[in-house]
């Protein structure tokens, strides 16, 4: 067990949260973990299924004189975004997650923690184990492939659940119930390429900004958090505009539902020109580190001599700078209903080069469908003026909050009664699998809780010890109280 979890309550949750952290568990590459809490099902004597797609239900029988309560589902999702620092050397497919205790946090050594949803998933397990709970009949639903397309949800059959009642654990703020989310789909860009090789009498130059705090896309998306793809553009845009800068390289981003932190460029510039743009580098170091002191205060822009290669062809480059330019990236519009609550927004995400095609990842959200569709078609009509082919993907429904809901209302009146005080009621601007399963199973009566965590999606990723002891008592009184 790792010694950063010591001593910490619950230990049973602590306990299966240190043991996952082991497991290899990013989007589409869930196949151990799945084991695993097959494995513990069948170790603790409970029935559990998995579909052909990967997502586990295990079912616990009620404890003594709750056997007539309603049945209750507890989900959460089992993959985890695998993001690190440049200079870590991680290898996500079979190196456990370092966890690393600091006070009231546990954190990952230069990765993602993935408690984001791995504290649910230990929950869960923890309240399988644990025979000293007072509970009803209850379902626990463990899906794959959340973060990055909600695969598991997609395609989550009628008949693999029965209970009426969820509970999803996928939430990230202590005191808050979360009673609805936004919808959300991707738009990709594509450019073909076209090259050739770089002018007489030019030097090669590899341009990198760093150091950015990037974040959840929905969650992180109002906190005006740099985004690498569009500092590094903007650089590149200006240059262009004083020099015959000439293209070879210009990728970053790496998941469509991740704030861009890092991004990388390689030009060909006259060599007279050398001198000159590191002295426009510098000046765009003092720009954007006066522009984001206060929310990314750690950018950094660096650039150093390379090795020639092919280029793109001139109109080629300049279309595709005019082109990140022009695509919108961040808040559309705040709610009108909820104080504080993003509406619709959009993510530039990845751009990607390869010999053939420049793919260009963005994703867009919004909890009110029309205003999703907008501002898809607003990011498609930008790809089609550069000339780019456009791929929308299906994606996902909101939730659309019921404020009248029943699990709703013991839940407000038990965290009252334990903490004195009202809980938050919200909506949350991230697709939450509730919007799909709420499709899937109609009727299903809906509610989002969790502990608090930070950074999620990014290296940052914390979580805070004394929100998880606060939310097991909270949790398993509020099964306690249904009847």
């Amino acid at each position: 067990m790792s010694s950063a979890i010591d001593g910490l309550k619950p230990e049973l949750v602590w306990k299966y949260f240190a043991e996952i952290s082991k497991i290899p568990r990013g989007s589409k590459n869930e196949s151990a973990i799945i084991d695993y809490v097959l494995e513990i099902a069948k170790k603790l004597g409970l029935e559990a299924k998995k579909d052909k797609i990967g997502n586990v239900a295990v079912f616990k029988p009620a404890s003594p004189g709750k056997e007539n309560s309603p049945i209750v589902v507890l989900q959460g999702h089992l993959d985890m975004v695998c993001e690190k620092n440049k200079d870590k050397t991680h290898d996500f497919t079979k190196d456990p997650i370092e966890l690393i205790r600091e006070g009231n946090i546990i954190r990952a050594n230069g990765t993602t923690l993935g408690a984001d949803n791995g504290i649910g998933v230990a929950i869960s397990l923890a309240i399988m184990e644990d025979k000293s709970l007072v509970h009803g009949p209850l379902e626990f639903l463990f899906t794959v492939d959340e973060e990055t397309g909600l695969t598991g949800a997609q395609n989550l059959q009628g008949d693999f659940i029965k209970g009426k009642i969820l509970i999803n654990l996928d939430s990230e703020e202590e005191g808050a119930l979360y009673v609805g989310c936004s919808g959300g789909q991707d738009t990709i860009g594509t450019l073909s390429t076209q090259w050739e090789n770089p002018p007489e009498n030019y030097n090669a130059f590899s341009i990198s900004l760093t150091g950015l705090r990037g974040g959840h896309s929905g969650l992180d998306i109002n906190a005006g958090r740099a985004n690498a793809l569009k500092l590094l553009n903007r650089v590149l845009w200006n240059l262009n505009n004083l020099m015959d800068l000439r293209l070879a390289k210009f990728e970053g981003g790496s998941k469509r539902n991740a704030i861009p932190r890092e991004a990388e460029a390689i030009i060909c510039i006259p060599k007279e020109k050398s001198d000159f743009i590191k002295n426009e580098i510098q000046k765009f170091q003092n720009i954007f580190a006066i522009e984001y002191s206060k929310v990314d205060g750690n950018v950094k822009l660096s650039i150093k001599e390379t090795q020639k290669s092919n280029v793109l062809v001139k109109d080629l480059s300049n279309k595709l700078l005019n082109l990140i330019y022009s695509l919108p990236h961040g808040v559309i519009a705040m709610s009108a209903d909820i104080p504080n609550l993003v509406e619709t927004s959009t993510n530039l995400a990845i751009i990607s080069f390869n010999n053939n095609n420049i793919v260009i990842a963005t994703s867009q959200r919004s909890s009110v469908a029309s205003s999703k569709t907008d501002i898809v078609s607003q990011v498609s009509s930008v790809f089609r003026l550069a000339g780019a082919k456009v791929e929308n993907t299906d994606g996902y429904p909101g939730w659309k909050p019921n404020l009248n809901s029943k699990i709703l209302s013991i839940s407000k009146s038990v965290y009252k009664n334990l903490f004195g005080k009202e809980p938050d009621i919200k909506a949350i601007h991230a697709g939450l699998e509730c919007g799909i399963i709420g499709e899937k199973f109609p009727g299903m009566d809906m509610i989002s809780m969790g502990p608090t965590l930070e950074a999620v999606h990014s290296p940052d990723e914390k979580i805070y010890i004394d929100t998880v002891q606060k939310f097991w008592k909270y949790l398993i009184e509020i099964l306690k109280n249904i009847n």
